[in-house]
């Protein structure tokens, strides 16, 4: 009487394992959760989750394309923290915490002397770097911070290492938030001129280039990140609340929002970014909105060429460089309800025409017909992507026949422009 009971307990088995419940061990080793929405300013976060849910399940293409990302991440791992107050020399106002750069294209006009120590005056020579910018500022380490920030974001986002996560929380408290090495919310100090300016307001695109990258990388660890605290995200959302209203309110501020050429596309992209990641959905929607004739309209000619851009002894670089700033003003416009890519100027300016202007020389069909020091084809690769994605048929086109940048082709991963041919602003 005892064992009849066997038979039912196997059918009952039976039917579990048909209905499709699987083994203990299997279970554990099955994908998580699928992560969450990140509340990212540029990159879409409903495409980041759909990519790792993809790559959860399996996908090759997008292995190999993390295999690519962890190795640029894992680079950072052993680097770093930078911080503002390393300089051998504070800013001219005598404040450790402010940062400082060095105008990248002016050189000294004489040897230096003991009575003359920087060679004064210094002269300006376009598209050619001065050596000198890259020691004794903070310009290569506030590169090194972002760079790293959005790189270890990605990963961990990805991957799920927390190593990555918890090296990029250290990066940013230690630039941003930490009271003995945090920088101060301004750029009063930033491409300054030896013997000629304490500082300029074209200095801000030292941040506006990239910065919306940091902006991105926070959304990221702020969807579950291990380490990056309550307390960490005010502290942050503080800090980027200060720097928002300093570019509103400052006179550089203010003398940077009126350039007419990639200074001012690149000042709008910043301000858009920081009010959408602090709450002011309003002034990124008038950011973006005001783009179609500030920028867009007087910026880009009839037949997409740049000829603010072109007048440069790095026509093609600076080309590329402002479509960034435009392609990446575009991405936030889609979350405030501006379709920046739909716009055309009264004489038929669109950013899908200027994209377009890049294609012969982008795709290695023609050579560039301008100015140009050091041509690069990989730079138009990511605005190139762009255009694609928001529905350009000759970009779609062209995507096959792009060069693929240094360290890879990350589109897939993270589809924002960066700028790919790094020189200063």
């Amino acid at each position: 009487m005892s064992a009849q009971p066997r038979p039912v307990v196997l059918l009952v088995a039976l039917a579990a394992f048909t209905a499709g419940a699987v083994p203990a061990a299997t279970a554990r080793t099955q994908a998580p959760n699928p992560p969450r929405v990140p509340h990212t300013a540029v990159l879409d976060g409903a495409r980041l989750q759909q990519t790792k849910i993809r790559l959860d399940r399996g996908d090759a293409q997008l292995r190999q394309a993390v295999g690519a990302l962890k190795t640029r991440a894992d680079k950072w791992l052993n680097l770093g923290p930078w911080t503002v107050v390393d300089k051998p020399r504070p800013a001219p106002g005598g404040d450790v915490h402010d940062y400082l750069s060095q105008a990248p294209y002016w050189w000294p006009s004489k040897a230096p002397t003991a009575d003359n120590p920087w060679g004064c005056p210094y002269v300006q020579r376009d598209g050619e770097r001065n050596p000198e910018v890259d020691s004794g500022t903070d310009r290569q380490d506030v590169e090194k911070t972002f760079d790293s920030a959005y790189d270890l974001s990605l990963a961990w986002y990805y991957t799920g290492d927390k190593r990555y996560a918890e090296k990029a929380g250290q990066v940013l408290r230690t630039w941003f938030l930490d009271p003995a090495t945090r920088m101060n919310p301004n750029l009063n100090h930033a491409q300054f001129i030896p013997c000629k300016y304490d500082g300029r307001a074209i200095g801000i695109i030292d941040f506006s280039q990239s910065y919306t990258s940091v902006l991105d990388a926070l959304a990221l660890l702020e969807a579950g990140a291990p380490g990056w605290t309550a307390k960490d995200r005010t502290a942050m959302a503080k800090w980027n609340t200060d720097f928002r209203d300093w570019l509103r309110n400052s006179d550089f501020g203010k003398q940077e929002a009126a350039a007419t050429n990639n200074h001012g596309t690149f000042y709008d992209m910043q301000l858009a970014a920081l009010a959408y990641a602090t709450g002011e959905r309003d002034l990124a929607r008038r950011t973006v909105l005001d783009t179609r004739h500030k920028r867009i309209a007087p910026q880009i000619a009839s037949d997409g060429s740049q000829p603010q851009e072109l007048t440069r002894t790095r026509s093609w670089h600076y080309s590329t460089f402002d479509l960034v700033a435009y392609t990446r003003l575009a991405a936030i416009g889609r979350n405030v309800g501006v379709n920046l890519w739909a716009y055309e100027g009264p004489d038929g300016q669109s950013l899908f025409k200027a994209v377009d202007y890049l294609l012969p020389a982008a795709t290695g069909a023609a050579t560039w017909p301008h100015p140009e020091l050091e041509f690069r084809r990989y730079a138009a690769t990511d605005v190139v992507h762009a255009a694609a994605d928001a529905g350009d048929r000759q970009a779609q086109r062209a995507v096959p026949l792009l060069e693929e940048p240094p360290g890879g082709d990350l589109w897939v991963l993270r589809p924002a422009a960066e700028q790919l041919d790094s020189i200063a602003g």
